[in-house]
């Protein structure tokens, strides 16, 4: 070590011969660790292995005693190598029993051996062992080195899935008898229920080859194989133009991946170390996933799954298999099992065969998950261990709503699902049948019911449901899906056709709401201690007042000759809300002064988000031409409840007396002062949660579309009087449990609030 090109290929080459040899695993292994050693002027070379439990263990070794072959264990973290596992990452030590995380293994007899460097073997982005050498001599490895034995135990790894080491079983989680039915938990991505057939989302690639003999014949095979990728993604878009703009946005933002230039030069260096193009791209695509999924920053983390989909699709065109949506047969009510998923990879599979998806991983804001919502799949993510306690054919209930899935259901759990599957689309009929009907009480009250949306093809959804407009539009989901700052035309085009699909229906914008849980990939991120309470939403927007600017122009010139309703969030004091009123005065200027056309009207209100408003309220009112409750953020901050985490989110109630209280105060100074006042969060769109809110008062409501048919049913249903005069009794006597007593009295009145 270095190796120049031609030793590190012949090396690559001798090791495919000793592993692919005769003899037992165990003996091409040793062997295996002898060439390396040799050709890379190391004294010690040792493979550690990991084994259940997560415990490394020397399985061969040239240098160390043999005596301490599968006799030397190490968990996770222990020691130098457990340290190499647990970061996944290269560690380079000239003097390893000066290292601070060094732990001594007499059985090994490495007391004569001063440095040590070793990388981790890495498959399927899984640390699977942990490949070391050592010296005698204090000195450090140079990068070229470590790049050397990187390839190696790329390939060592690869070389030693295909052998029988350690049993596939010893890893597989199992609990109880195989056959019987049982049930996992994870978390609910996309609500829904179904039942359906297990079918495994695209296995993975199996490489045929890993060492190249022409270096060049195999770069020009990767350029062919980029060519086709990026063609393939260019007919997705072009063949699902019916998804609206801002889904294309995402796919647009993936395409950009494909031309990612370091992403290229990285394989093609992989490449020119000595493997093939198929084994440059897979150890290119696992690098990638042990750093991508160690960042902090979720919004890097969740691109993995972009990442990763694309390293598919290319190894399927360098294979020449091209993307394929599932091996064999199609049943036509799959359910997808899978690690994490693609923002293009549902679109691969024909409309309609899929009725839900299961993964290990994933997130609420990942693009694939946006993409089921958008078709109405259901998604349960967090599934730990799903490849292995699902196997493929399985019959499957998804009850994605309380996060659960039944694998194996017996016929007492199916017959279940099946009236629920069958409730479900009847409500969903009867939402439509009632879609036309006015949001009124059943004494004659009428209601204003609005939706929330955040991406163009949610508007749809305007006329499935017939809500009377949208009460928030979340402008900050084009800013996060690309790769830069989208200027002022992009923003006005996409304003303008979220205002064509509303018709004559009113929509309230809110600027734009990153920070905190929603980060922008071309804004760096400091990594807050308490990002939900730091810079965040309008105070990183008044600290960069040209992005607010922008995106006020734009919704200025978007709303030419049309009513303008733009909102401000996360407003902490008035002195915020002037000085945010002030920039759209000098848009409206500034169009002026072009002779630009100006919207009809321009109302501009806040969210009321923090309590310290509360206190502030009269002063706003002056201010303000309308006000929305964000129910979420407020509830969040009132009760000092981060309610993303599972231990606390529920332990307050929504319902309690003081949460009825301080809604009921709010509705009644904005009567006082003339002001309309707008519900707009999870709140809304719960019945119970919303005839409560009829009790105290308020009259318009905004909420994700599906919300709106369970609310319109319990509207139709509730007499707006009765109601009220029990919520006001509640609050006045500070009952114990409102939510329980308001639901005796929704069951009591007939009223509909399942």
């Amino acid at each position: 070590m270095p190796l120049p090109d031609s030793t590190g290929r012949r090396l690559l080459g001798r090791l495919r011969e000793y592993m692919a040899g005769g003899g037992t695993a165990q003996e091409r292994l040793d062997r295996t660790v002898r060439l390396i050693a040799e050709e890379t002027s190391s004294d010690v070379c040792s493979c550690y292995v990991m084994r259940a439990g997560e415990v490394l263990e020397l399985f061969a070794t040239q240098g160390l005693s043999q005596d301490a072959v599968h006799v030397t264990r190490l968990r996770v973290g222990e020691g130098l190598v457990g340290e190499i596992a647990a970061r996944a990452r290269p560690l380079n030590a000239p003097n390893a029993w000066d290292h601070p995380g060094f732990v001594y293994r007499p059985e090994t007899g490495e007391d004569v051996y001063a440095s040590l460097m070793g990388v981790p073997m890495i498959r399927g982005g899984q640390v699977i062992g942990v490949l070391a050498v050592q010296n005698r001599d204090r000195r450090p490895y140079k990068d070229i080195e470590i790049e050397a034995l990187e390839t190696v135990a790329m390939v060592l790894s690869e070389l030693l899935a295909g052998t029988e080491l350690i049993s596939r079983d010893e890893l597989a989680p199992v609990a109880g008898n195989a056959v019987l039915p049982f049930r996992m938990e994870g978390l609910c991505l996309n609500p829904g229920a179904a039942l359906g057939t297990a079918v495994y989302h695209r296995p993975k690639v199996h490489i045929e080859r890993l060492i190249c003999e022409d270096p060049d014949a195999e770069l020009a095979r990767l350029r062919e194989a980029l060519q086709a990728l990026r063609r393939s993604i260019d007919d997705l878009i072009h063949s699902h133009i019916d998804l609206s703009g801002d889904y294309r946005e995402i796919l647009e933002a993936y395409r950009m991946f494909a031309d990612d230039a370091g992403w290229v030069s990285r394989i093609s260096d992989a490449i020119r170390s000595g493997l093939t193009a198929e084994a440059a791209v897979r150890r290119v695509d696992d690098d990638m996933k042990v750093r991508l999924s160690q960042a902090n920053d979720p919004y890097i983390r969740e691109r993995l799954h972009d990442l990763e989909d694309l390293a598919n699709r290319l190894l399927l065109h360098l294979t020449g298999h091209g993307p394929t949506s599932a091996q064999g047969q199609l049943p036509e009510d799959a359910v997808l099992i899978c690690r994490s998923l693609g923002p293009a990879e549902l679109l691969d599979y024909p409309r309609g065969t899929v009725r839900g998806v299961l993964m290990e991983e994933g997130a609420p804001t990942m693009h694939a998950v946006i993409v089921a919502r958008a078709l109405d799949i259901p998604v349960i993510g967090r599934l730990a261990g799903a490849f292995s306690r699902i196997a493929p054919f399985d019959a499957l209930a998804l009850d994605a709503d309380n996060a659960q899935v039944f694998v194996r259901p017996s016929d007492d759990v199916r017959e279940i699902f099946l009236h629920s599957v069958a409730t479900r689309q009847a409500r969903k009929q009867a939402y439509l049948a009632e879609r036309d009907l006015p949001f009124e009480t059943r004494d004659g009250e009428a209601v204003t019911v609005m939706m929330n949306a955040g991406l163009l093809m949610d508007m749809s959804h305007l006329d499935d449901t017939g809500a009377m407009g949208v009460g928030l539009y979340r402008t900050e989901l084009p800013f996060m899906t690309r790769p830069s700052l989208p200027d002022v035309p992009t923003q006005t085009l996409l304003y303008q056709k979220i205002l064509d699909q509303a018709g004559d229906r009113p929509v309230v914008f809110r600027t734009l709401d990153v920070g905190g849980d929603k980060l922008l990939p071309y804004w760096s991120n400091d990594g807050e201690d308490n990002p939900a309470m730091g810079w965040r939403s309008i105070r990183i927007t008044m600290d960069r007042p040209a992005v607010l600017r922008s995106q006020l122009r734009a919704l200025l010139r978007a709303s030419a000759g049309r009513e303008l309703r733009v909102m401000f969030p996360m407003i902490a004091d008035v002195a915020e809300f002037d000085q945010a009123r002030r920039l759209v005065d000098a848009e409206v200027a500034r169009e002026l002064s072009r002779a630009g056309d100006l919207p009809s009207e321009i109302w501009v209100g806040t969210m009321l988000e923090v309590p310290a408003l509360l206190y502030q309220f009269p002063a706003l009112l002056r201010a303000a031409d309308f006000v929305s409750v964000g129910s979420n953020d407020l509830l969040q901050f009132l009760f000092a409840t981060d309610r993303g985490n599972p231990r606390v989110s529920s332990r307050y109630d929504v319902l309690s007396v003081p949460v009825l209280r301080m809604l009921r105060d709010v509705r009644e100074q904005c009567d006082a002062a003339g002001k309309p006042v707008t519900i707009c969060g999870e709140m809304a769109g719960r019945p119970l949660e919303a005839m409560a809110l009829i009790g105290l008062g308020y009259r318009r409501l905004s909420m994700a579309a599906q919300g709106i048919g369970p609310v319109k049913q319990m509207l139709r249903s509730m007499d707006s009087r009765t109601v009220t005069t029990y919520v006001q009794a509640l609050i006045d006597r500070s009952a114990a449990h409102p939510r329980r007593a308001l639901a005796s009295f929704a069951r009591d009145h007939a009223i509909t609030i399942s």
